[in-house]
């Protein structure tokens, strides 16, 4: 047996591994992986210590050349094994080569240099050291004499100094040397995020509330770190029921990584935590400079810090003594990589909660379909958060039918009933948000007369336009014309759908001339203070109406919102994407959450040309059982997760040709392969084919039993790898696929 093995931990190592034989006296190689080990390295053989990951029968290296492990390291288990550990898992599970679940989990970052605070002190006794100031003084040593005066009234900064006298370290050493002075020096962390001063003030939890936290902290207490999903409603309180439970798990001396789906959530949770937890407390995200990602990684890996909050990457913060993964809106899309391996931070969460003895809430007020089959199979424990504390009423939902407002002719994007609304908040001095729901931007084709969509008529998705003039399924290949009128109403008022916050802004500022009008999407949240600027700025107040896709409606507080108006509910509904529902449905109750959540009645006018859809009448009604019980109906029916399992196979190449003909091979060996446990559909083209100057084409592979989609994904691994074919193609894999790959 052989093993592939790191040498140290650094993102320039990481790009090549070198291989080792196992010794036989080492037992059970596969129980290797993670483990640190001492390898003869170089020409000299110099003992070096080195991570496994990953152990296989044979290698293609000349097997004369190939060095033994010496033996296994003393130290023990280290935090870094266990990500190793968790990365050979994430290639095994999801794909790709081991360097790239390397560099997912490890982020170890290229060492920076550190920021480092110097303070001189004095050193000989005050008389002496004026004694000795008179003879600089006498002898003209001006800067000597500068640093010795300032060091007799008290100790001070050195880079300071050294800036405001424009001194030179010659000076400081030359006094250190003879014993005159000290420098002390102190390595500082870079801190990408402001924490508020400890507040020991705690809001008095409701019945339901204090149900939750008494459950998992009494298992906690009894040492079952169990797996559950907290189901609160919009404004249930369900970030106090996390705080109760983060104190315990961090009295126990455990840590705690908060998963929050944007970046734009890290700065007000931040806010929150440090409230309640003080100082060591910290944020992980691709936002932040390398010398703070640096910072953060060395302060969690030391135990300086109890708690990480940010999006899916801060999953593999180094923590030693892991208590507590809290996976908050954990329906959402954000939470699944779009990069090789393709995982999902729950089922990665999952794991790595069961692998270090840790205890993991998935938190939602519109759960994922995927968590509530957990639930429903007895593999997570469910928490019920039915009502919001305080008596605070839940919003009144208003449905606009667009289709009306066009035969009465309002043309415009905002119903009149949302128009009066948002006249009657700027009179009272309330805020509001505009939330437009832009997944599925000018993709589907649906009809503004009578709001049909024109969909697959053998996959029950809608289909996707392409140019010229073609509506294509990209999950089975399924091609029509594009009509030029309405095949259910005749109406010539069929085209794309799609929708611009810019336009939107533009409309909203001359419809209300007197209103201050921000806009949050990707243009206006560059650099990485963005969202926190606008979302303090709308906070404070500064500005009446908040313009926004899906960043606004994604778990902030804001009191004075009273008024939220969706303005196309019907975007997503129609994407040609087996999900589209459910996306639908959480955005829509996750923007109707934002209003009434303060002082103020909250008011929702949800806009679409639907309103009978059932998406539409469950999101108005608040009815999750409705919408669940309706959408797993046509899961079943149409094979897809959760109810079977889903692997596309997507090929990438620079001519169509080699992509077309990489695809069919595949298929062609699947078809081999043929078998009751699983079933292939495609090749069809992805739903972008061309992306930057490469074409791509998926095959869909459907299977009740994950194990044996794994089995295949290994298969076609091993059969690219050794087919001469797939020289210019390349394959990735994507279990359980968001959206079209």
């Amino acid at each position: 047996m052989y093993a592939e093995v790191v040498v140290g931990i650094s993102i320039d190592k990481l790009d090549r591994t070198f291989c080792y034989r196992i010794p036989e006296s080492f037992g059970n190689s596969d129980a290797l992986i993670g483990t640190e080990v001492i390898v003869p390295f170089g020409r000299g053989n110099r003992e070096t210590k080195a991570f496994v990951v990953e152990v296989k029968e044979d290698t293609d290296i000349d097997k004369s050349l190939v060095k033994d492990i010496l033996r296994k390291s003393e130290t023990g288990v280290q935090i870094e094994g266990k990500l190793i550990k968790l990365a050979y898992w994430l290639k095994s599970n999801y794909g790709g080569a081991v360097n790239e679940a390397l560099r997912s989990v490890l982020q170890a970052p290229r060492k920076i240099e550190r920021i480092k605070e110097r303070t001189v002190s004095l050193l000989k006794d005050r008389e002496e050291a004026e004694d000795i100031l008179r003879e600089f003084e006498r002898k003209k040593y001006t800067i000597k004499a500068k640093i010795l005066r300032r060091a007799i009234e008290s100790d001070f900064n050195y880079e300071r100094f050294i800036k405001e006298e424009k001194a030179t370290s010659s000076a400081f050493n030359s006094l250190v040397k003879d014993g005159i002075i000290e420098i002390k020096e102190e390595l500082l962390y870079r801190k990408p995020v402001k924490t508020g001063e400890k507040n020991s003030d705690k809001v008095e939890l409701n019945v339901e509330q204090k149900g939750a936290v008494d459950k998992v902290v009494d298992d906690y207490r009894k040492g079952i770190y169990g797996r559950y999903l907290l189901f609160g409603i919009t404004g249930s309180g369900k970030t106090e029921v996390y705080m109760e439970i983060m104190e315990e798990v961090i009295s126990q001396g455990k840590q705690v990584i908060f998963l929050i789906p944007e970046i734009a959530l890290s700065f007000q949770m931040v806010e929150r935590l440090s409230a309640r937890f003080g100082e060591r407390i910290s944020i992980m995200n691709s936002r932040m400079s390398q010398g703070e990602r640096y910072d953060q990684y060395l302060r969690a890996k030391h135990g300086d810090i109890d708690i990480i909050v940010g999006p899916r990457s801060a999953l593999f913060t180094p923590f030693e003594h892991l208590g507590l993964i809290i996976v908050d809106e954990e329906h959402e899309g954000s939470y699944k990589s779009s990069k090789t391996p393709r995982y999902h931070a729950r089922e990665v969460a999952l794991y790595r909660a069961k692998e270090e003895g840790a205890a993991i809430i998935l938190g939602s007020a519109t759960p994922s379909l995927e968590a509530v089959k957990l639930a429903s199979d007895k593999e997570i424990e469910v928490l019920m958060l039915s009502s919001r504390p305080a008596g605070a009423i839940p919003p009144e939902i208003e449905v606009a039918d667009l289709r009306e407002e066009l035969k009465e002719g309002n043309k415009s994007i905002i119903s009149r009933r949302l128009s009066e609304l948002i006249k009657d908040r700027l009179n009272k001095g309330e805020q509001t948000i505009l939330f437009i729901n832009r997944r599925g931007y000018a993709g589907f084709i649906s009809c503004r007369s009578c709001g049909e969509a024109i969909k697959c008529p053998h996959c029950d998705v809608s289909l996707t336009f392409h140019r010229p003039d073609r509506l294509v399924c990209h999950y089975c290949g399924y091609e029509e014309k594009m009509p030029d009128k309405c095949p259910k109403c005749t109406s010539p008022y069929i085209g794309t759908f799609g929708l611009g916050t810019e336009k939107v802004e533009e409309i909203v500022k001359k419809d209300f001339p007197n209103a201050r009008v921000l806009r949050m999407d990707g243009d206006t949240t560059t650099g990485k203070n963005g969202h926190e600027a606008i979302l303090e700025s709308f906070k404070k107040g500064e500005a009446d109406i908040l313009i926004g896709t899906q960043m606004i409606v994604k778990g902030h507080d804001f009191e004075k919102v009273s008024l939220v108006g969706i303005l196309a509910a019907d975007l997503s509904l129609f994407l040609g994407d087996f999900r589209a529902a459910e996306t639908t449905y959480e955005l829509l109750v996750q923007a109707a959450g934002r209003a009434g959540r303060g002082r103020y009645r909250g008011k929702v006018v949800i806009q679409t040309y639907n309103p009978d859809h059932y998406v539409i009448q469950a999101a108005a009604t608040g009815n999750y059982k409705d919408f669940y019980s309706k959408e797993i109906r046509y899961r079943k029916l149409g094979e897809y997760p959760p109810e079977t399992h889903l692997l596309a196979v997507i090929l990438f190449a620079a001519k169509a040709e080699e992509v077309s003909k990489g695809a069919e091979i595949l298929a062609g060996f699947l078809t081999e392969k043929k078998s009751e446990s699983f079933v292939v559909n495609g090749p069809v083209w992805a739903s972008i084919p061309k992306l930057r100057d490469i074409y791509r084409k998926i095959i869909y592979i459907k299977s009740p039993d994950r194990d044996e989609l794994v089995r295949l994904k290994n298969l076609l691994e091993d059969y690219v790898k050794e087919s001469s074919d797939f020289s210019k193609v390349s394959v990735q894999f994507d279990f359980e696929p968001h959206g079209n790959p």
